[in-house]
């Protein structure tokens, strides 16, 4: 019988945690994909896994049993990728960058030729993330590194390297009742229903929902979309209204959509995030100082100060801090 190493993943975080709650936020999946997994896995092994009540998710036997060996086992897998990657690291030449729509125009032709001449030999393969993988591949170790807009808290869970700031506009329809402003206040926004992207995208689905900033306040969600054609096309036929990199309004500039500044929603973070169990390449070091030497208004204010040694500035470190 073959198992999803993510079931096994997912199992393994609600024994831990004790409750679906938890176990979600820390595995960056909402908790109704959460279940469909836990539940998925039950199906599969033809056993009860979880006794549940109120005060949360406790293993039954069979739970206990599974869990002995799927710790262990999970640990092995994940030596034995790391081994893998790192070995193929050493004898190829090919850095992964993930990026997101907003993120790509931080990266330009200055910025390959730049890590180009830095790294002889070594091509950058850009991939683009998709909705349905919070670590944008980064938690399967497909790809290298990835420039997100994040939330500040981000750097808590990856390393990243900070190249500035960025401000989230919003997106309406162009003949919406407040496209005529030249700044939105966020209040003003509550009441409006909205595209979201999809569940399996976890906490980035309440970071582009702005959850964090209503207070509580329930979203209205319009439509959900699954890319960011999808997106847009449910702003232009009225579904709802979104949240955006303020560079989609020269990334995807549309007569039928406004772009406009929302006073009272916090910037995004810009930068280059990995995995915290994985050390900076020379190729990777060299990218971080490719995209810092290379960052124009994109990332929001002055690049950081590059001293050579790919850590520069004071946000290449494990935490953020230096």
């Amino acid at each position: 019988m073959d198992v999803d190493t993510r079931l096994l993943r997912s199992f393994v975080a609600v024994c831990e945690e004790g409750q679906l709650t938890a176990a979600a936020a820390r595995l960056f999946v909402s908790q109704p994909t959460l279940t469909k997994q836990i539940r998925q896995l039950e199906a599969l092994l033809g056993v009860e896994l979880f006794e549940r009540s109120r005060r949360g998710m406790a293993p039954t036997r069979a739970g206990r049993a599974l869990a002995e060996h799927a710790g262990p086992m999970l640990a092995g897998w994940d030596e034995a990728l790391r081994a893998t990657r790192a070995a193929a690291a050493e004898q190829g030449s090919t850095l992964r960058v993930g990026f997101e729509g907003g993120t790509i125009n931080v990266m330009t032709q200055r910025t390959v030729a730049d890590f180009s001449r830095r790294m002889p030999g070594w091509q950058v393969e850009l991939r683009q993330n998709n909705w349905f993988d919070p670590t944008s591949g980064l938690g399967t170790g497909e790809i290298d590194l990835t420039l997100w807009h994040a939330p500040p808290w981000l750097s808590e869970q990856y390393n990243v390297a900070v190249l500035g700031e960025e401000p989230r506009c919003v997106a309406l329809p162009a003949g919406h009742r407040l496209a005529g402003r030249a700044v939105i206040d966020f209040g003003e926004l509550l009441d409006e229903p909205f595209v979201a992207i999809p569940h399996e995208a976890g906490f980035w689905r309440d970071y582009w929902l702005a959850v964090r900033e209503r207070d509580g306040r329930p979203v209205r969600i319009g439509a959900v979309a699954h890319n960011a054609d999808e997106y847009l096309a449910a702003v232009v036929c009225g579904q709802g209204i979104g949240f955006a990199p303020e560079t989609m309004s020269r990334l995807a500039p549309r007569e039928d959509i406004a772009y406009r500044p929302v006073r009272g929603l916090s910037p995004s973070r810009v930068g280059l995030y990995w995995p915290r169990g994985r050390e900076l390449t020379p190729a990777m070091a060299a990218f971080v100082r490719s995209c810092r030497a290379t960052v124009g208004p994109a990332a929001g204010q002055q690049a950081p100060r590059d001293d050579g040694s790919g850590r520069e500035g004071d946000q290449t470190s494990p935490n953020g801090s230096g």
